[in-house]
């Protein structure tokens, strides 16, 4: 098999304690691949951009996992200005980001020692 070029590659920032990334079908473990390198369609709306990690990704220190913001912390990720509309984020964005469906992430990840 050939090996990939440069632009086949996407250096991502992961946490050190971030867990590895599962396997395709696999529950979802919050490594955070997928959102790191590029916003879902709902991340899209709610970050602004097409590319890169989405906005609305955290870090949470004490699961040492990555946590779908829209769900965790809708009114941080909505703002002052929206965030009337929390409650109704909150509900939603499980649906919107398919959580619970399994990692549907087919990046493959290579970590630097």
């Amino acid at each position: 098999m050939p090996h990939p070029s440069a632009h086949d590659w996407q250096v991502l920032h992961i946490h050190p304690s971030a867990p590895a990334k599962p396997a395709v079908g696999a529950p979802c473990n919050g490594c955070g691949v997928c959102c790191l390198s590029a916003p879902c369609p709902l991340g899209i709306l709610l970050s602004g951009r097409r590319t890169g990690a989405c906005a609305a990704l955290r870090w949470d220190g004490a699961q040492a996992r990555y946590l779908c913001g829209a769900i965790a912390q809708p009114a941080e990720v909505l703002g002052p200005r929206w965030r009337w509309a929390a409650p109704l984020l909150g509900r939603w964005a499980r649906r919107w980001v398919a959580a619970g469906i399994g990692c549907d992430s087919t990046l493959e990840v290579e970590r630097q020692a």
